[in-house]
């Protein structure tokens, strides 16, 4: 009977155990990005998140996701960090109206299991290179490649009236490699590389997670976007869930490779913690907008100008300092041309120049012409989301123009104004005769406080008022009021 009771609660002890162990491992963690870029910050984030989820060993870790995309080099350490995780890796497009733009297809190809919300959408992948305006973004270049077009058309019905031989000895492969062993140079050989590049990327993730490679390869070179309905057809993500529990309740059940072997998910009934970022992660990523780093970077000039035309070194030289340091830090996480930061820089130069040696006016129109045009250059994308908003270029430049204005202002008013001191203030100045005074004679007069030796030209008696014509040395010449 002791032996029989011992099993039992040895059994039931065992029992609690495994049920405790099973509940500990159906928790699933959740991170989101909510219209956030994909940035040097965010990629610290989601690497993070993951190895969190390995620690803690979470049934999954599920990346909630709203972005339009974002740097190429931070896109590739996370996919590089999905490709080996330990845990499954489930991304989320989502809520209603959300979208996974460029940076983002290449994550959720790489996750183990893609979900969209209804009414989102996914694609536009195709790269652009940081700094520099791509030829795409021009009217001119479009209507150029329409032109190439129809050359094209035209010489390939050339060719096809041609017997065989010649047909193969003129047609072109996909590299710029003719058949007869001629090479052909790419029009613009750094796109051209960025490009390949970028698509053998997607064909290696979308092999390994076995999902849609033309459609993969359409969306980087074509710039292709699709609803969540058309991304199930296509086999692009598996699931289309409503909310979060929907989500959850159609991944129970489902069978994923990691690492080479099979995991089976059970996320129903689980428990579900939000891994937000700290609070480092989230000033940082504040940076990453580029109305922020706008803001910071002409703040910063703002300072150091204040500072440099008001000699002294103060708080607006320290704040400026820090400013343009956030502000840089800024910049390397957003496609910045260095073009439009160079313009930048010269008008803060023009509008230091101005303060120093008047123009009226000259210096400070290029001065604001620069900004302009430097701060509609700073950040070049297709997307919006990676620009600075035309609403504040406007308010800054407008800001600017008044601060110069009033700084023109006061500087003419300086120039115009009466000299109160020195000898230049004694010019104008009302005083008292101290002497008798006869035409070529010197004497004596009280002005500005001081006694004074004086000559004048005509006569003079002592106690009239004068008034100060002159200053010659140590003697002022007058004549009476």
């Amino acid at each position: 009977v002791i032996f029989s009771a011992a099993l039992i609660v040895f059994g039931l002890f065992f029992l609690s155990v495994r049920t405790s162990d099973s509940l500990a491992s159906r928790k699933i963690h959740i991170i989101q990005l909510n219209d956030d870029t994909i940035n040097p910050v965010t990629a610290e984030y989601i690497i993070g998140a993951i190895d969190r989820a390995v620690q803690e060993n979470a049934q999954c870790l599920i990346l909630k996701m709203d972005t339009p995309g974002g740097l190429l080099n931070s896109t590739r350490m996370i996919v590089k960090k999905m490709l080996v995780s330990k845990v499954p890796i489930v991304v989320y497009i989502a809520p209603s109206g959300s979208r996974a733009g460029s940076a983002g297809v290449f994550l959720t190809y790489a996750s183990h299991v893609a979900a969209m919300a209804p009414s989102t959408n996914i694609g536009a992948a195709h790269p652009v290179q940081i700094g520099e305006r791509m030829p795409q973004q021009t009217g001119e270049w479009r209507e150029l490649k329409e032109l190439i077009d129809d050359l094209k058309e035209i010489k390939q019905g050339k060719e096809n009236e041609m017997p065989p031989g010649e047909q193969e000895s003129t047609q072109t492969d996909a590299g710029g490699i003719k058949h007869n062993g001629q090479y052909e140079a790419d029009q613009n050989p750094m796109e051209s590389k960025i490009l390949q590049d970028t698509v053998a990327f997607i064909k290696a993730i979308a092999k390994e997670r076995n999902r849609n490679i033309d459609w993969g390869v359409e969306s980087v070179v074509k710039s292709a976007s699709i609803t969540s309905e058309e991304a199930i057809e296509k086999g692009v993500v598996e699931i289309l869930a409503d909310n979060e529990e929907d989500l959850l309740e159609k991944l129970d059940g489902r069978r994923v490779m990691v690492n080479g072997q099979e995991v089976l998910l059970q996320t129903k009934d689980a428990s579900v913690e939000l891994i937000e970022m700290d609070s480092r992660q989230k000033f940082f990523n504040v940076l990453a907008n580029p109305n922020i780093a706008y803001f910071l970077l002409i703040l910063g000039f703002y300072g150091l100008l204040f500072e440099v035309t008001h000699p002294g070194f103060g708080m607006p030289g320290i704040l400026g300092t820090i400013f343009l340091i956030l502000a840089f830090y800024s910049m390397q996480t957003l496609p910045t041309n260095y073009a439009g930061l160079a313009l930048l820089v010269l008008g803060i130069v023009f509008l230091v120049a101005e303060a120093f040696t008047p123009t009226f006016g000259v210096l400070t129109l290029g001065g604001l012409a620069c900004m302009i045009l430097g701060s509609m250059l700073l950040f070049e994308s297709t997307d919006p989301v990676m620009r600075v908003s035309r609403s504040a270029i406007i308010a800054f430049s407008l800001t600017t123009a008044g601060i110069t204005l009033f700084l023109m202002r006061s500087v003419l008013r300086a120039h115009r104004a009466k000299v109160h001191g020195g000898q230049e203030g004694l010019i104008g100045t009302v005083g008292e005769a101290q002497t008798n005074f006869i035409p070529g004679t010197q004497g004596k007069v009280f002005v500005h406080g001081e006694l004074w030796n004086a000559k004048s030209d005509e006569k003079i008696q002592k106690g009239d008022e004068i008034i100060v014509q002159a200053v010659e040395g140590l003697t002022v010449k007058i004549k009476k009021k």
